[in-house]
């Protein structure tokens, strides 16, 4: 076996370590691993080692050598020989094998595709009416136009199948998109619900989408719910036949560092030094390790000077490339029209249950299986449970429920969100950039929420299109057309060639291409092939010719089409994801804290956006309950207008234990106390630690305000409730009689007292939520400190906008760019970059803050950068063009106590009626400080009068925290302050 699989990696040039070195024979899983190399390296032999007389050379040696090698085992030569001859395949390529659809007896998939179609358009067009300034013949001529290139082109059973599953989803309470890629364009699509988009309203193109002078497969890519996806999916199988539908695989490669890594691995280097190596190669996409050693000079040294190193990558360089690992394609699922062995081999995932195609989706078409896509979009889940949650509380008022393809698509309270950038959940419109591109766009109707959609990208930023259509729609800059014919066709995009789709329509204006050549020289555009472009600028010209525009004119046009052509965007898609963007905005400005209570349930495992979201919530003015053991869900529910924390948000709180919980309370009520609420649950899946959780979290406040009584009583209460479990298990009755009680003041007479300790300082109950909710929810760090820190700071970070505004900050002058600001807030995140310096995250309870701090002044603050410390920080505030908000680079970083020793004035003791000893106490309490620079002040009254006294010079002090609450705790000390 090992000398077969060796000879046969000889064969094909794969290096392999030799047969006789223990660290090979070591590791099974390379023989495995060789083997597919073998296959894989085998399939990209070159012309030369693909001639018959090269194979059959091959052949004879290698047979020679296997018999030799095997000659005590005859049979299994002759086994190989048979097996070989069974393996005999004809792949019949470039042709589509279609399932077939069910249609009714008598009908063709033809005939069927035009009745469904025409039935449906009487449907929407009753529904929605007709595109401004068209009649329905317009409709007419267009569905006819595109049915005659379906069925011509032999696709009618690809539009029925696609139109089956989608109905049925919708049939089902599957949310499904209103389309994406060019597929909205297809007025039939429309027509038979696979797109929720009319293509005549938006000017959409058929021949985008399906090209007569290009065949090739149409392809639908659909959104579905996540949650509903797999429904589908098991609906199509049972439809077809679960031996003629299959999830597509997909291969993961050994890119250059991971064959590194597991070439380094295999030959048994350690760990350390095989990492090196790979570290020095750059992290840049298409990265190889032929480019590695030509880029990075170290790596190079390396290579030429060490024997181990070059080892390794000269191996990992035969084998760079190579599929190294199976998976299952996000979205991909092929329908055969017969049993899937037919066309493809099959793979069978781990689990032993899901089956995938073993080609991958480009081998999957190329043998004439056809890909349909199933795509999981979150925010149609988020859609869906927002309608829900609204048309529950609709329902309960007796109004009607909502529906979203009734809303009007000019809503001004939808508008003025956009305007704002208020778009944190809107989707599409969330990142910081797009907020920048809203502010600066202040969309005011549907057509400017699609035009952002294809502007935020690298090539029109880049290209300055983006400043270009803002300024032109707001009247800073000229609108300007190409040529007079070109108006109706840019006029919405303020003569800005922002679609593919114009460039097409431009074409077929001024050079009377037809819109599928338009749509071979927009693709020829966009590719930049320099013979096809000079064929496609000569046909440009002489149609543009025969529309009497000669050719001065022509190519100017021609180089902005194609320069335009490279950064275009496809419209279809934008329109269709537009859509969902206005959607998710409008439920926001109309129902925030459904949308925020459905947002916040999609990201539930995610800690760190639900910190975002939940500050998001706070700005709008939502209000977050805490979780409840007696209220919560596993999701986040509106209650009463307000949020209701969901417990599956809790970190360590699984599915499994708040699923039982609520069924428990579902049951017997609400819970009144502890110990009713251990007798009553599965303790198996509410075990100790998740209970600990709960506590810590807050859920358990509404058994008792007290969580350091909670907590020290919860082991005793645990094992009185195993007690009374077993004992209820059994059928036991107590000593006196009745039976085992269960829940409620009975279960709580017989339960121990909570012990009487007090409960956790502000600083604990906080902490204790931010390690188990990954926020503070019941207040924030800042908030014993916030009222002072005001008479250090600039402004709160909420308020920088404003600040900002002003111009002068402070007051202080800006110096550069941005305005000098002092700024305080609590450390929440830290990531160093080695060399120059940290980026620090600060949050003062009202928003957060990121902080550059270089390295130059980093050396000299590490040890004040820990998180969860209150910082105060000075240095120039600005907008931050690439990202949005705001940044700030820090000139001085203090924490707390070196602010109030900075900025104190003095240290103000408000006395009445003190006691005999009090100056002793004072001095006491007051010794350990009296190093620093800030005076004291006693403000000293009583019934009768009042006095200021100023102590001498050595009575001043250092601030600090310690001191603050030592001479707050003397006998007869009304209030302490710093004065600033």
């Amino acid at each position: 076996m090992e000398h077969g699989l060796l000879k046969l990696a000889t064969d094909h040039a794969v290096p392999v370590v030799a047969s006789n070195d223990v660290r090979f024979l070591e590791q099974p899983d390379f023989f495995a691993h060789e083997a597919r190399v073998c296959i894989h390296q085998s399939r990209l032999l070159d012309d030369k080692r693909r001639s018959r007389e090269y194979v059959d050379q091959q052949y004879l040696k290698s047979s020679a050598e296997m018999q030799e090698a095997f000659a005590d085992l005859p049979v299994a030569l002759e086994n190989t020989l048979h097996l070989a001859q069974r393996c005999n395949l004809e792949l019949t390529l470039g042709e589509y094998a279609l399932p077939a659809f069910p249609v009714p007896e008598g009908e063709s998939e033809a005939d069927y595709l035009r009745r469904k179609s025409a039935e449906g358009l009487d449907e929407r067009l009753e529904r929605h009416g007709l595109a401004s300034g068209t009649t329905r013949e317009d409709y007419d001529r267009r569905l006819d136009h595109e049915l005659e290139v379906i069925n011509s082109m032999g696709f009618p059973g690809y539009f029925l199948i696609v139109a089956d599953f989608i109905t049925w989803a919708h049939e089902n309470g599957v949310p499904v998109g209103p389309g994406r890629g060019s597929g909205a364009g297809s007025l039939v699509a429309w027509t038979l619900g696979i797109t929720g988009l009319d293509p005549i309203r938006y000017e959409l193109l058929f021949e985008r989408f399906l090209n007569p002078e290009r065949v090739s497969m149409p392809d639908f890519d659909v959104d579905f719910c996540v949650e509903g996806r797999d429904r589908v999916i098991e609906y199509v199988a049972q439809r077809y036949g679960r031996n003629q539908v299959s999830q597509i695989i997909t291969y993961g490669t050994m890119a250059a560092k991971a064959v590194v890594r597991d070439c380094g691995r295999v030959l048994g280097f350690n760990y350390g030094f095989v990492d090196s190596i790979a570290k020095l190669i750059p992290n840049k996409l298409e990265m190889t390790l032929e480019k590695a050693l030509e880029e990075e000079p170290e790596l190079k040294t390396r290579y030429d000077n060490e024997d181990d190193t070059r080892g390794i990558l000269d191996l990992a360089r035969s084998l760079e490339g190579l599929a190294r690992n199976a998976g299952k394609h996000a979205g991909g699922l092929v329908i055969a029209p017969s049993d899937l062995t037919d066309f493809t081999p099959l793979y069978t995932e781990p689990d032993g249950h899901s089956v995938l195609t073993q080609y991958d989706k480009n081998d999957v078409e190329s043998v004439g299986l056809v890909k349909f896509d199933f795509l999981g979009l979150r925010n149609l889940t988020i859609i869906d449970w927002t309608l829900k949650a609204v048309n529950e509380t609709r329902s309960r008022h007796g109004q009607d429920a909502l529906s979203l393809d009734d809303l009007p698509l000019d809503d001004r309270d939808a508008l003025r969100l956009l305007q704002a950038a208020h778009t944190t959940a809107v989707f599409q419109l969330e990142s910081p950039g797009m907020k920048e591109l809203l502010r600066k766009l202040k969309p005011d109707g549907f057509d400017d929420i699609v035009a952002a959609v294809a502007l935020y990208r690298p090539g029109p930023l880049d290209a300055g299109m983006v400043d270009e259509y803002i300024n032109r729609k707001h009247g800073k800059a000229q609108v300007k057309y190409p040529h007079p014919k070109t108006e109706p066709i840019l006029k919405q995009t303020y003569g800005v060639i922002l679609y593919q789709e114009q460039v097409m329509q431009i074409a077929q204006e001024l050079a009377g291409y037809s819109l599928g050549g338009a749509d071979l020289l927009r693709r020829a555009m966009g590719k930049k092939k320099a013979e096809e472009m000079q064929r496609q600028r000569e046909i440009f010209i002489a149609g543009a010719a025969y529309n009497g525009i000669p050719k001065e004119q022509a190519e100017p046009i021609f180089d902005l089409m194609e320069t335009f052509a490279r950064y275009g965007f496809n419209k279809s898609h934008s329109v269709a994801y537009a859509l969902i963007a206005y959607q998710t905005a409008w439920l926001k400005a109309h129902y925030p804290a459904e949308f925020m209570a459905a947002v916040l349930s999609a990201d539930i495992d995610k800690t760190d956006k639900i910190a975002n979201l939940i500050e998001d919530c706070r700005l709008m003015g939502l209000d977050i309950l805490p979780p409840d053991v007696n209220h919560s869900h596993y999701r986040f529910q509106v209650e009463d207008g307000a949020i209701r924390y969901g417990l599956g948000a809790l970190k360590g709180v699984g599915r499994g234990a708040v699923e039982n919980l609520i069924e428990v309370r579902e049951r017997v009520g609400t819970f009144s106390s502890l110990a009713s609420l251990c007798r009553e649950v599965d303790l198996s899946r509410l075990n100790r630690r998740t209970l600990e959780t709960l506590i810590r979290a807050g859920a358990g406040d509404s058994l008792h305000r007290n969580r350091a009584a909670l907590m020290q009583a919860l082991p005793d209460i645990l094992n009185e409730a195993e007690r009374f479990q077993a004992d209820r298990e059994a059928g036991q009755s107590s000593l006196f009689g009745g039976g085992v009680t269960t829940s409620g003041p009975t279960a709580d007479e017989s339960a121990s007292p909570l012990p009487n300790v007090p409960d956790w300082t502000t600083r604990q109950r906080l902490r204790a939520e931010q390690e188990t909710l990954g926020l503070y929810l019941s207040g924030h760090p800042m908030d014993e400190v916030r009222e002072e820190l005001a008479e250090i700071t600039t402004t709160t970070l909420d308020n920088l906008g404003d600040r900002l505004g002003n111009g002068n900050g402070n007051g202080y002058k800006g110096r550069g760019r941005g305005v000098e600001m002092t700024l305080a807030g609590l450390v929440m995140a830290i990531r160093k970059r080695p060399g120059k310096g940290a980026f620090v995250a600060i949050d003062d309870g009202t928003a957060r803050l990121e902080v550059a701090i270089f390295d130059s002044l980093y050396n000299q603050i590490a040890d004040r950068l820990v998180a969860d410390e209150i910082l105060v920080v000075r240095g120039r505030v600005e907008v931050d063009d690439f990202r949005g908000g705001f940044r700030m680079v820090a000139d001085e970083v203090l924490d707390v106590d070196q602010a109030r020793e900075r900025f104190a004035r003095g240290l103000e003791i408000e006395i009445l009626r003190p006691a005999v000893e009090f100056d002793h106490d004072l001095a006491a309490a007051m010794q350990p400080y009296r190093s620093g620079q800030t005076p004291v002040i006693v403000r000293y009254r009583n019934e009768a009068a009042q006095a200021l006294l100023k102590l001498g010079t050595d009575w001043q002090v250092a601030p600090s925290s310690e001191l603050l609450a030592a001479v707050s705790g003397l006998k007869g000390v009304e209030r302490v302050r710093l004065r600033y």
